[in-house]
């Protein structure tokens, strides 16, 4: 089975001043709850870690523990200054026996198990995985003055998301490598592509948004209200 690592430590500045997206509510339990509640109940994770924000460590912590349920929870770990930098703070509590690690946003709450269990599975056999879903609308490159310099052919465009899934030796490699080239990336999958490593791309959902701005979380809300139906 794989560890994974979950980022919540981001300092949600799209959302708006003083937010914590982590923690907004979201048909009734906050953001990051669901997010755990789908590893908790993945056959395929053996536990997670949190990263959280510095000052928010010790409440996540007793929230997921007495509030939330969360069963594989080992431990809740402040993050750093980019996203980055907190991924490398949570591989750093795992264990060094891991073998395979997934690393998933807190702030997508509609997660499938079923696309964890493939990410992983497709990690396995090619030691990096990622989902994703095409590009499906037109893609223009434009200019500094807002005018377009072509349209892009989407055909081989695809929009990456959470999880990813890793040899954990191979993740930390490309982590360290980073780290001591100053390499910045937004996603880990950045970070093994730079060690000239494959990525398997695994097809994931429309759904599985990840949620930055206040417009985010009024479709996530409606998105809950549909599947509370459901």
């Amino acid at each position: 089975m794989a560890r994974a690592v979950v980022v919540a430590a981001g300092r949600s500045r799209r959302m708006g001043e003083g937010v914590d997206k982590q923690l907004l509510p979201l048909n009734g339990r906050p953001v990051l709850a669901h997010s755990l509640a789908i590893l908790d109940e993945c056959p395929d994770i053996a536990e997670y870690v949190v990263v959280a924000g510095v000052g928010a460590v010790a409440e996540v912590a007793r929230l997921a523990r007495e509030k939330w349920g969360c069963r594989k929870l080992a431990g809740v770990v402040p993050g750093g200054e980019t996203r980055r930098d907190s991924v490398w703070e949570g591989l750093q509590a795992l264990p060094d026996d891991t073998r395979i690690v997934v690393v998933h946003d807190g702030a997508r709450p509609f997660l499938q198990r079923e696309l964890v269990s493939r990410v992983i599975s497709e990690a396995v056999r090619w030691g990096a995985a990622t989902l994703a879903v095409p590009v499906r609308e037109t893609v223009k490159r434009v200019d500094a003055g807002g005018f377009v310099l072509n349209t892009v052919p989407r055909e081989t465009l695809w929009l990456t998301q959470t999880p990813q899934a890793f040899s954990f030796p191979l993740l930390r490699e490309a982590h360290r490598r980073a780290r001591a080239e100053g390499y910045p990336a937004t996603d880990d999958a950045s970070l093994v592509e730079a060690l000239g490593h494959r990525v398997r791309v695994v097809e994931g959902s429309a759904l599985n948004l990840k949620i930055t701005t206040p417009e985010d979380l009024i479709l996530a809300q409606a998105i809950a209200r549909v599947k509370g139906r459901g």
